[in-house]
C-alpha cells in the first residue's frame, strides 16, 4: 500500500497503477457484491426463482467485454476516469460535466442508500438493532479504511473480503441445501412453499369451499410461479422476459461492467494490460458462484419460513417486517438465524459486514475520485494535491448524509425485491450512457454535438418514466390502482431501456452527421480502433504548455508554501492534528507527477502482450464466454 503514494491523487485513486491480477481480480468481484447483493438476489430468488440469477451469468461475459474493448483504450488515453474519457474522446467539457454528476447521483440512489439500507436490515433482523444506528456503526468500519488509504487499502482489504464472502456463503448454501435434500429437494418444495393464507385459498378453490373477502383477495398472491425454475422466460413475462432482457438490460449492464468508474477503476489499478484481462477472468470464473450461493438460499429460505418470507397479505408482512409489499428481503438473514449453529451466525455476520464495507469503501473511493478530478479540479484548476486529497474525503462524507436522507425514500419505494427495484431504476437512467460509449469507442465519426444531445435526449426519456414511476407507486399483488397509469408506464422497464438505447444511438448518429467532424487527433488513442496510434495529440501539448507555464508562475510559491505547513504540521500542531495529517497521508511529501505529452509512449508498452500469456487469456476467454451461453441456456429450457 505504502508503494501506491496514496498522498498524491494516482495513489489515492489508481493505487499507482502497480496491482497484479489475483487483488484486482478479487476487488471486481467484491466490489459488485455487496450486502444488496445477499439480501436482493436471495429475496428475488425466495419471490420468483433462479430468473434473477440471469443478471450474474450476463456479468462474467460482459466483464470481457471491459477487458477486451474497454481497459485497452482507457489505458491507451490515460484516463483516471470516465468523464475525463469524455473529454479526450469529445473534447469540451458540458458532457464530462453531466457525465460525472449523472454519476454521483445514480451513486446516491442506486449504490450507497441501497448498500446502506440492505446491510441495517439484516443487522436489525439479527441483532435487533436500531437500523439508523445500524447504519452508523458500518459507516464508521468503512470510513476507516476508505478515508485512510484510498484505493490500494481498498483493493488489498477487498481480496481478503473475497475469500471470506465466497467461504461462508457456500457454507450456508451447503447447510441449506442438505436441509431440502439437495436440487431435487429444492424444485419440489419451493413449488409447494406458501403462507397459510394462500394454502386455505387453494384449499377453498378445490374442494369449492366458501373463503372471507380478505383470504380471497390476497390468498392468490402467495403462489410460486410456473416458471421459477426457467431463466429466461416468454418475451411478456412479467419479471424475465428473455428478448427484453437480451436487448434491454443488457446495455444497462454494459454501463456498469464497462463504463461505471466503481468498476473501471479497479482494472485501472493493474500494472498492464496483462494483468487487467487476468482480472476480468477471474471476476468472471467467480461470477459463477452467486447463482447457487445467493440465489438458491434465498429460495431454501422460502422453504423453511413460508410465513414469514413469503407472506402473501399485506398485515402480515406489515407485522413480519414492516413493509406492506412483502418480506422476500429478508430471506438470506432469516436462513442465517435458522440454521445457522451459534458460533457461525457470528461468522455469517462478518461476511454480511465485509460485503457491505467491500462495497461501499469502493463506491466511496470512486465517488471521490469522479467529484475531485471532474468537477473540483474544473472549478478550482489551480488546486494543490494537498486540497484536492482533503476534498476526496470531504466528498465521502457529503455523500453519506445524502445517501441516509434517501434511505426512507428507498423504503417506500423499493417494494418487496430490492435488488428488482435497483436494474428498474438503472434501466431508466443508464442506457443512454451506454450507447454513448458504445458508440464513442467503436465510431470514430461521433462528435460532442451528437454525443451530448444524444446523451441528453437518452435520459430525458428515462427521466419521464423515473418520475411516473414514483408518482405511480406500485400496486401490490390483491390491490387494485385508484389511478391507472399511462400505457408506457406499465410496459416491462426492460423493453423500456431498450427504447432509451435504440434512441440514443439514433439521435447521436444523426445529429454528429449533421454537423461537423470533430479533429482528427480526438480519436488518437480514444477508440479501439486507434487505441495503439502513436501520434502526440494536440490537446495533450496545449496542456503541458498551460501546466507548465503555471508551474513557472505558481511552483516555487507553492512549494515554499507546503514546506512551512509541513515544518507547522511537525514542530507545532498538537498531537492530535499531527495524528489527522498522518491518518489522511497528507504528510507524505511526495507531488503528483504531471504528464508529458509523449509519455503516452510508456502506456503503450503496457498494453504489449507475450504470444505465449495472450494466447492463454484467450482460450481462458473462449472458456468463460461458452460457461455464460451454456448455464444461460441450461438454466432456461424447460424440461
Amino acid at each position: 500500500m505504502r508503494r501506491s503514494n496514496r498522498g498524491t491523487v494516482s495513489g489515492f485513486f489508481l493505487a499507482g497503477r502497480t496491482m497484479i491480477w489475483l487483488p484486482v481480480g478479487a476487488s471486481l468481484f467484491v466490489s459488485n457484491i455487496g450486502s444488496e447483493h445477499f439480501i436482493g438476489l436471495a429475496g428475488s430468488g425466495a419471490a420468483g426463482g433462479i430468473g434473477v440469477g440471469a443478471w450474474e451469468f450476463n456479468a462474467l461475459m460482459l466483464l470481457q467485454l471491459l477487458g477486451w474493448i474497454f481497459v485497452p483504450v482507457y489505458i491507451a488515453c490515460g484516463t483516471t476516469t470516465m468523464p475525463q474519457w469524455l473529454r479526450k474522446r469529445f473534447g469540451g467539457q458540458r458532457l464530462r460535466v453531466m457525465f460525472a454528476v449523472l454519476s454521483l447521483v445514480l451513486y446516491v440512489m442506486i449504490k450507497l442508500s441501497v448498500n446502506l439500507y440492505s446491510g441495517a436490515l439484516f443487522i436489525e433482523q439479527s441483532l435487533g438493532w436500531n437500523m439508523y444506528l445500524s447504519i452508523a456503526i458500518l459507516l464508521i468500519l468503512t470510513a476507516i479504511v476508505t478515508i485512510t488509504g484510498g484505493l490500494a487499502a481498498v483493493i488489498y482489504t477487498d481480496t481478503l473480503q473475497a475469500v471470506l464472502m465466497v467461504l461462508g456463503a457456500v457454507a450456508l448454501m451447503i447447510v441449506s441445501m442438505i436441509r431440502v435434500g439437495g436440487w431435487g429437494g429444492l424444485r419440489e418444495q419451493f413449488m409447494q412453499a406458501m403462507p397459510n393464507i394462500t394454502k386455505d385459498y387453494i384449499h377453498a378453490q378445490q374442494f369449492n369451499l366458501s373463503m372471507d373477502n380478505y383470504t380471497e383477495q390476497y390468498g392468490k398472491c402467495g403462489i410460486p410461479s410456473d416458471d421459477s425454475f426457467i431463466m429466461l422466460r416468454e418475451v411478456n413475462d412479467p419479471q424475465m422476459p428473455w428478448l427484453g432482457f437480451l436487448l434491454g438490460q443488457t446495455p444497462a449492464s454494459i454501463w456498469y461492467w464497462c463504463t461505471d468508474q466503481v468498476i473501471v477503476q479497479r482494472a485501472l489499478a493493474a500494472k498492464n494490460l496483462d494483468h487487467a484481462r487476468g482480472a476480468t477472468l477471474m471476476a468472471g470464473f467467480i461470477k459463477i458462484l452467486p447463482m447457487f450461493m445467493m440465489v438458491v438460499p434465498g429460495m431454501v429460505s422460502r422453504i423453511l419460513f413460508p410465513n414469514q418470507v413469503a407472506c402473501a397479505d399485506p398485515a402480515t408482512c406489515l407485522e413480519v417486517c414492516g413493509n406492506a409489499h412483502g418480506c422476500t428481503n429478508i430471506a438470506y438473514p432469516k436462513l442465517v438465524l435458522g440454521v445457522m449453529p451459534v458460533g457461525a451466525r457470528g461468522i455469517m455476520m462478518a461476511v454480511m459486514v465485509a460485503a457491505l464495507m467491500s462495497d461501499l469503501d469502493s463506491i466511496y473511493n470512486s465517488a471521490s475520485t469522479i467529484f475531485t478530478i471532474d468537477i473540483w479540479q474544473r472549478m478550482r484548476p489551480r488546486a494543490g494535491n494537498r486540497e484536492l486529497m482533503i476534498v476526496g474525503r470531504v466528498i465521502m462524507l457529503i455523500l453519506t448524509v445524502v445517501s441516509i436522507l434517501w434511505v426512507p425514500i428507498l423504503m417506500a419505494s423499493s417494494g418487496a425485491q430490492l435488488f428488482i427495484y435497483i436494474q428498474e431504476i438503472c434501466d431508466y437512467l443508464v442506457p443512454a450512457i451506454a450507447a454513448i460509449f458504445l458508440v464513442g469507442v467503436f465510431w470514430r465519426r461521433c462528435n460532442e454535438m451528437g454525443a451530448f444531445w444524444g446523451l441528453m435526449g437518452g435520459v430525458v426519456i428515462g427521466l419521464v418514466r423515473t418520475i411516473l414511476v414514483f408518482l405511480y407507486e406500485g400496486v401490490r399483488c390483491g390491490d387494485h390502482a385508484e389511478v391507472e397509469p399511462p400505457g408506457f408506464v406499465s410496459l416491462h422497464y426492460m423493453y423500456y431501456a431498450l427504447i432509451i438505447f435504440v434512441s440514443t444511438i439514433i439521435l447521436t448518429v444523426v445529429i454528429s452527421l449533421l454537423t461537423q467532424p470533430l479533429p482528427e487527433y480526438f480519436t488518437v488513442r480514444t477508440t479501439y480502433w486507434t487505441y495503439m496510434n502513436g501520434s502526440i495529440r494536440d490537446d495533450d501539448v496545449k496542456m503541458w504548455n498551460k501546466l507548465e507555464q503555471l508551474q513557472e508562475e505558481e511552483g516555487a510559491k507553492d512549494d515554499k508554501i507546503q514546506d512551512d505547513e509541513v515544518v507547522m504540521v511537525e514542530n507545532e500542531q498538537p498531537w492530535y492534528k499531527r495524528l489527522f495529517v498522518w491518518y489522511c497521508g497528507f504528510n507524505e511529501k511526495t507531488k503528483e507527477p504531471v504528464e508529458k505529452p509523449d509519455d503516452f509512449k510508456a502506456r503503450l508498452r503496457t498494453l504489449e502482450q507475450k504470444p505465449l500469456i495472450r494466447v492463454l487469456l484467450n482460450v481462458l476467454l473462449v472458456c468463460i464466454l461458452s460457461i455464460g451461453i451454456f448455464c444461460y441456456v441450461y438454466f432456461s429450457v424447460r424440461p
